[in-house]
């Protein structure tokens, strides 16, 4: 599990003179940045688990347990007492570093937020093949593995016996509704090696593969 964590330690920007945190509640110095892993490199995305908590809830005895939160479609994370925040490209390390004020500013004389990302979702979405193909229906999008049209076609099981594919579409939807279509030559790529007129897929790309006419 990557940590994310933040410590705001008392005397630290003058803060000292104005910390009523009862000496007895207070964490032992000890606790520093260097306690946790602070991950910088993961851009946080729908789908992904997180775990988090204010290590300052121990003193109302469940600071010890975790919340256990899902990044939304929305790319929100919705924290306890403070709502949805957008997690849109932030890391852990960001996304502490923006909630803790909101948290000192309401309900906390200092917090310690610990983030935590328990899962990170590899399905950035799917697209849709339909027509002419073995197997219709959605194909996976993962963020790591480059999704192209003649590799949807055959996660689709591949052609059906009497499909077009010198003419497969691609139609794509745009914020705002506007639509734009494409047309791949499958036999220059597939069977010709020609793998730069392929296309690169986005999330709710409709692949559509037409029959070609047949004569008996």
């Amino acid at each position: 599990m990557w940590l994310c964590g933040m410590m705001l330690l008392l005397g630290v920007a003058g803060r000292a003179a104005t910390d009523t945190t009862p000496s007895g509640n207070t964490p032992p110095a000890s606790n520093n940045n260097s306690n946790y892993v602070l991950d910088d490199k993961h851009i946080l995305s729908p789908g992904d688990r997180v775990s988090f908590r204010i290590l300052e809830d121990r003193m109302f005895g469940d600071g010890d347990h975790s919340t256990n939160l899902v990044v939304a479609d929305s790319r929100e994370l919705e924290f306890p007492m403070i709502g949805r925040i957008s997690v849109t490209n932030k890391t852990c390390k960001q996304l502490v570093a923006e909630i803790t004020p909101l948290y000192e500013k309401e309900y906390y004389v200092r917090a310690t937020v610990v983030l935590g990302v328990d899962m990170v979702n590899k399905i950035r979405g799917r697209v849709y093949v339909a027509g002419a193909v073995k197997t219709q229906g959605p194909v996976d999008l993962m963020f790591d593995e480059p999704l192209t049209v003649g590799r949807a076609i055959l996660k689709a099981g591949g052609f059906g016996d009497f499909a077009d594919q010198k003419r497969v579409k691609v139609i794509r939807t745009h914020q705002g509704g506007k639509k734009e279509t494409f047309e791949v030559n499958m036999v220059d790529v597939l069977e010709k090696g020609k793998s730069d007129l392929d296309i690169v897929l986005e999330p709710d790309d409709y692949i559509q593969v037409g029959q070609r006419g047949v004569n008996f």
